[in-house]
């Protein structure tokens, strides 16, 4: 978890809806609760992309 969304309640909620938005549209089936069902492939790849689309983000606001 992002340093500043530990101790953020709104960051972390924003986080939160980034992850279920990312994984939706990579088109990984990430529901509320417990997701054990899901492959280190799958939550890698909602995680990488989280990343990735966060990095260029703050590459276009430079």
């Amino acid at each position: 978890m992002a340093r500043g969304a530990k101790n953020n309640p709104q960051a972390r909620e924003n986080l939160n809806k980034f992850k279920y938005e990312v994984a939706n549209q990579i088109g990984v089936n990430l529901k509320d609760g417990y997701n054990g069902d899901l492959t280190s492939k799958q939550a890698g790849s909602i995680g990488g992309e989280m990343v990735k689309r966060m990095i260029e983000k703050a590459a276009g606001q430079m």
